[in-house]
């Protein structure tokens, strides 16, 4: 039956059945507790529902527990680094740990993150720049069963290749832009399905390329062994950014593109290319501070629109959702609280 748990309970459960399936202790923790905080900031797409994929990846060798991230190239300003499909909680914090320290130390740094397991959620990777009063942008490929189509296509041929911006604002918390190029998440996709309901028109097309308002189209194979697809946000102008991320966050890094058929494997693999700036260096420190201030003040006079109390900022919406989740707790459809159960049970851990 469906639950409601406390995070607490939840990063446990999840460290817990990591452990057994080979994590350290230390990377256990690391990687339950970004799960977790996915669901409290909102995202249950990239939060504990990902953890019997995670298991089912170590079975099949596509994940491989207590890696770290390879420096194949560091010029300082500029790294190449290779994920070695370790997980993407875990050598994502590697890397933008790295990243952080060069960007501070010489204004700027653009690094290259191959072939690492699933990165998760990206915003998290933006929060750690700007807490460090570094702009950061992010763009992702996803190397995995395709599940989103081109604009005019009938099948998926890519994935939802995330793109992510963080901006410091002085005095205040950060701008976090942070979006998948399909016009949803390929994981809320699942959360419906899992929850037994439709979503709304135009995000989705079936096995035959026609509209469909029914989830498990991109979920579980179709009467034709087939699946559907996602579309991309924005039509065209999604479709564009999501070839952007394929190409900067696949090709560029070295980690690969996708061009292959698909097929049934659960590993998720991603290439990060990554920009960090350091505004303290540039010499426009106090009107960068000034001139953003002023903006996003003036953005939030806005009177509210129609069926909006007031104008928001990205970011805002999760660090709500934070304080709202940590006291009411985390809420588990009945499918996704079984997938858990049955991980655990595949590397004997009792779950309850």
């Amino acid at each position: 039956m469906p639950q409601t748990l406390a995070a607490a309970v939840l990063r446990t459960h999840c460290a817990n059945i990591l452990k057994a399936a080979g994590s350290t202790p230390a990377e256990a923790q690391q990687v339950a507790d970004n799960l977790v905080l996915a669901n409290l900031s909102g995202h249950d797409s990239h939060g504990v529902g990902m953890l019997p994929r995670y298991v089912d990846a170590i079975a099949e060798g596509g994940l491989t527990p207590n890696a770290d991230v390879k420096v194949n190239i560091d010029i300082g300003t500029m790294m190449s680094l290779d994920g070695q499909h370790g997980f993407g909680q875990v050598v994502g914090v590697q890397a933008m740990e790295l990243g952080i320290a060069r960007a501070k130390q010489h204004g700027s740094c653009i690094f290259t993150l191959a072939s690492a397991h699933h990165l998760g959620r990206i915003g998290h990777f933006a929060e750690m720049a700007t807490a460090q009063g570094l702009v950061s942008m992010h763009f992702v490929n996803v190397l995995s069963r395709p599940v989103v189509a081109p604009w005019g296509g009938g099948d998926g041929r890519f994935g939802t290749n995330p793109c992510c911006i963080g901006i410091p604002l002085a005095g205040a918390e950060p701008f976090l832009l942070d979006f998948a190029t399909s016009r949803v998440a390929q994981g809320k996709m699942r959360v419906a399905h899992n929850k037994g309901v439709r979503v709304p028109d135009g995000y989705l097309i079936d096995e035959n390329g026609a509209p469909t308002n029914e989830p498990g189209v991109v979920v579980v194979p179709q009467g034709n062994g087939l699946f559907g697809a996602l579309m991309t946000f924005g039509e065209h102008k999604g479709y564009g950014m999501a070839m952007a991320c394929e190409l900067l966050g696949g090709a560029l890094t070295g980690g690969g593109t996708w061009h292959r058929p698909a097929d049934t494997a659960r590993t998720v693999l991603n290439g990060m290319l990554t920009v960090l700036i350091d505004p303290s260096k540039l010499g426009t420190q106090a009107t960068f501070e000034q001139e953003a201030t002023a903006f996003v003040d003036w953005l939030r006079q806005s009177p509210p629109g129609a069926g909006y109390e007031h104008v928001q900022i990205a970011g805002e919406p999760e660090r709500a959702a934070r304080v709202a989740r940590e006291v009411e707790g985390i809420w588990l459809d009945d499918a996704t609280w079984s997938e858990i159960v049955a991980s655990g049970a595949k590397v004997g851990v009792a779950v309850a």
